[in-house]
């Protein structure tokens, strides 16, 4: 745990939809602190800062409070500690590179989240036998500088979802369908956002994993936001258009929930015997 808050938070509800924001974090522990050569703002750019209010749309929901710089739980276990600048957008890390045994406890946080997860996710396969993750993240599109025009629209969609890390995409197209008409279909200031499948993000190891575990219950769709909401540079949020985004993602939620309950309800009848 942090001074005040934990390094990560999984709540229960009764929905099972669970809305994640893995990269919200920027806590540090103090002893990884001295041997860090990224400063605050640096780290902040390529963090999601923010994601964890879009979690407020589900009652159900995993909010990451640990910076990605300390660990990434979106990377597998030997990868998950950005060593080396390649592993970090080209950004030099660290001064020196922590001992072994510091390294060590950052590991150990790893595998004491994902043990929590597993634990987690089995009470949403017993209680509801199928559910939905939203794995929200966001990125940035202003790598060049603040005052440098945005790189490419047409390569870096408002929402990208990814979804190849899905084991059983058969079973679950209506859900990953609905999911994109909704969004597009929101009212944002007059306009339709640009909500594209599988264009600059795929889905990282997060969702891989629960795949993996759970090919027949979870479907994960892992929902960027282009940082349209804020400056990237300065972390400045612009609460207008963000409030807008999050009102957006949340009519989504009505029209997951009822192609899940036909899923349900679908393998419910299979199960039954012929009379």
């Amino acid at each position: 745990m942090t001074e005040n808050i934990p390094l990560w938070i999984m709540e229960k509800g009764e929905t099972p939809l669970i809305a994640t924001a893995i990269h919200n974090g920027h806590y540090v522990r103090e002893e990884l602190k001295k041997y860090m050569l990224i400063d605050e703002k640096d780290r902040l750019r390529e963090e999601d800062p923010y994601t964890a209010e879009f979690t407020e749309i589900s009652d159900s929901k995993i909010v990451v409070n640990i910076s990605r710089f300390e660990v990434d739980f979106n990377r597998p276990k030997e990868k998950a500690i950005y060593l080396k600048p390649e592993d970090a957008w080209g950004l030099k890390v660290w001064k020196e590179i922590p001992p072994k045994e510091v390294i060590e406890r950052s590991l150990k946080e790893y595998e004491f989240f994902y043990k929590e997860l597993t634990q987690f996710l089995n009470q949403f396969k017993k209680e509801f036998g199928v559910f939905v993750v939203y794995d929200i993240h966001s990125y940035n599109h202003r790598r060049k500088g603040k005052d440098v025009p945005p790189e490419d629209p047409e390569k870096n969609p408002e929402i990208n979802v990814g979804t190849r890390t899905m084991k059983n995409r058969e079973k679950f197209q209506p859900i990953i369908d609905r999911f994109i008409k909704d969004m597009r279909s929101y009212n944002f200031f007059g306009r339709s956002l640009d909500v594209r499948e599988n264009v600059r993000f795929f889905g990282g190891y997060f969702p891989k994993w629960i795949h993996e575990r759970y090919p027949d219950n979870a479907c994960v769709l892992s929902i960027e936001f282009k940082k349209i909401f804020m400056d990237e540079w300065t972390g400045e949020i612009y609460p207008e258009i963000f409030e807008e985004l999050k009102k957006a993602l949340k009519s989504t939620v009505p029209g997951v929930l009822e192609e899940l309950k036909k899923l349900r309800e679908n393998v419910w009848s299979t199960c039954l015997p012929n009379l």
